[in-house]
């Protein structure tokens, strides 16, 4: 028996072993749920719905005003834009158009997008107006389309936000913002455009998503996602939750439509069910459960500190979560303490879920059962097949138990990179991707180990920064803990860990080893700790070591002679408010 069906004996009951995956185009997932579903609500947004129907038909104005504007099969569209209608309706009018959708971060850096662009070549641009300012770089030539959620916003609160109150004036300007003379008016225009009733070019194969990832290597680049890995890992989502009903859930969509599981998982996944998707442009908590109450939810997707969050201003203001049946976790590993506290709290299931943007997205997950294992990677998903290889010999497995790296294959896995044959050379290997991640098998489960990029060696020994972190995350005193390795002459790396401490709390490098010593080995003890205020985080809430790391570097000789006594600038430095952090805010209008 290989791996792959070895592990497939822990499925929950009715989870199949394979999934076919239809020859369509992810626009066909909204027409055929329309076709279904007419009148069933598509999108509600802060309280504005639209029905599968209508959905439809603005998309097919969206895709006369894209035509109009030159857009041709294989052409790239890009996409600057927190969550909103619009942005759900350019995705699908892309599509129908046989172009390419390109996702950026909204709140992105200019310098950061303008590399983004320089990869793809984009002429065609759908921006919320607040990124516009963030677009200069862009040439005369760009064609600009101009986004204001206060389009999407019912009548009565478009009517509100006009009154002339200071706090009023703010919020408005969190939904827009005025743009140059040369950005054309994205809502006006799509309004006033006829259906487009043209033929839709292309087949499955065609690529229909690019996303940007550091990927396993960490070099910035572009991931090619195909229509069939798209649609493929829409229907292994479904079938990992059989219980499902179609045209009857509700998906709060909370994560980033640009960052690939907010995408496949709450987008699609959700399209494909004809399930109403509950649409925020930020994480809100006090907005997601005045929704709650209005629309209850019953399928959420989103990374640890989103539930614990949410659990806690639930707590507050007293609203039920009951109707939420499923929930997956992603990116970080979930503490099963907060895992049983969601699962009490909703009287549902807390599974997590392991994916990366070169599987659009997910790869494994804990089953849908009494079987779920919190802080694990799971189970492959249907038609998922794996391997945990030696990193330096990947023809070889290696046995259970022990630390290797991860090889996937199925039908989610991407096409390569965007103009980047070197770089798809390193990752696809004979059909597998190696992930670049390191893991093992505990009780037939998946456990991460670490990141294979982000492994520290120290006189010649393997420390996983994450079980460095998980000892000393137990520590009293601790909130919350980054480690990454640093340059320690002969020896190789030094250990350093960055410590967010609870309010009160004062440590020292001495107390932490003696902390850590009692599961850790010697030399995986840290050599360095710095207080810091906050640690940076991507757009969804992980960790961002090389952050981190980045920014002890910047230190130069201070950091190499005592990371202690650089802690201060090293605090102002690591602000999550800079946009270089990835901070996880979106624009929100309340």
């Amino acid at each position: 028996m290989n791996l792959t069906d070895q592990l497939r004996e822990s499925y929950a009951p009715g989870v199949p072993y394979t999934v076919d995956v239809p020859d369509k185009r992810i626009h066909d997932l909204l027409f055929d749920s329309a076709s279904r579903y007419p009148r069933r609500v598509a999108l509600d947004f802060l309280s504005r719905q639209t029905s599968y129907r209508e959905l439809v038909a603005e998309v097919r104005q969206a895709a006369t005003v894209l035509h109009q504007a030159g857009v041709r099969p294989g052409d790239r569209v890009a996409l600057v834009m927190p969550n909103c209608p619009q942005h759900v309706v350019a995705i699908f009018a892309t599509s129908l158009l046989g172009a390419i959708v390109v996702e950026h971060n909204p709140l992105a850096p200019e310098k950061e997008l303008e590399e983004e662009f320089s990869r793809h070549g984009a002429k065609i641009v759908i921006a919320w107006e607040n990124s516009v300012e963030s677009l200069s770089f862009l040439p005369a030539h760009t064609t600009i389309f101009g986004v204001n959620l206060a389009q999407a916003l019912p009548s009565l609160s478009r009517a509100l936000i006009h009154l002339p109150i200071p706090s009023v004036r703010q919020k408005k300007r969190m939904l827009g913002a005025k743009t140059p003379g040369r950005v054309r008016n994205w809502d006006k225009l799509v309004r006033g455009a006829g259906e487009w009733e043209g033929s839709s070019p292309g087949t499955s194969t065609d690529t229909a998503l690019l996303i940007h990832t550091g990927g396993t290597t960490g070099v910035p680049k572009a991931v090619m996602l195909s229509h069939r890995n798209l649609v493929a890992n829409a229907a292994q989502d479904a079938a990992w939750v059989p219980t499902l009903h179609e045209g009857f859930e509700v998906f709060t969509a909370v994560l980033p439509f640009f960052h690939a599981f907010g995408f496949g998982v709450s987008l699609l996944a959700g399209i494909r069910l004809g399930a109403t998707i509950a649409v925020f442009p930020k994480f809100d908590p006090a907005q997601i459960l005045l929704s709650q109450r209005r629309l209850p939810a019953t399928f959420f997707v989103g990374v640890p500190p989103i539930y614990d969050r949410l659990l806690t201003a639930a707590e507050e203001l007293d609203v039920d979560l009951s109707s939420i049946r499923f929930a997956i976790a992603g990116a970080m590993p979930m503490d099963p303490e907060l895992a049983a506290r969601w699962e009490a709290a909703t009287g549902g299931y807390m599974i997590e879920g392991y994916g990366m943007s070169e599987a659009a997205p997910i790869i494994l997950g804990s089953p849908v059962s009494h079987l779920r294992r919190p802080s694990t990677l799971g189970l492959p998903f249907p038609s998922t097949e794996i391997r945990i290889v030696d990193p330096e010999d990947i023809s070889r497995d290696i046995p259970d138990g022990e630390v290797g790296e991860l090889l996937v294959r199925g039908p989610q896995v991407f096409q390569g990179y965007w103009n980047n044959p070197e770089e798809t050379e390193l990752v696809l290997v004979d059909g597998w991707l190696r992930t670049g991640d390191l893991v093992r098998l505990v009780d037939d489960f998946v456990v991460m180990a670490d990141r294979r990029k982000e492994l520290i060696i120290s006189g010649g020994f393997n420390i996983y920064p994450s079980q460095v972190e998980e000892a000393v995350r137990s520590m009293p005193g601790v909130e919350d803990v980054a480690v990454v390795g640093m340059p320690g002459g002969s020896s190789g790396e030094e250990v350093v860990a960055a410590l967010v401490l609870e309010a009160g709390s004062s440590l020292t490098l001495a107390d932490v080893r003696d902390w850590a010593e009692k599961s850790l080995a010697h030399y995986a003890l840290p050599r360095h700790i710095v207080i810091v205020k906050e640690l940076p985080r991507s757009q969804i809430g992980k960790v961002l070591r090389k952050k981190v790391r980045e920014q002890l570097t910047s230190l130069g000789t201070a950091a190499r002679e005592g990371f202690e006594a650089a802690a201060k600038e090293f605090v102002d430095r690591l602000s999550p408010t800079d946009k270089d952090t990835e901070n996880d805010e979106s624009p929100h209008p309340n």
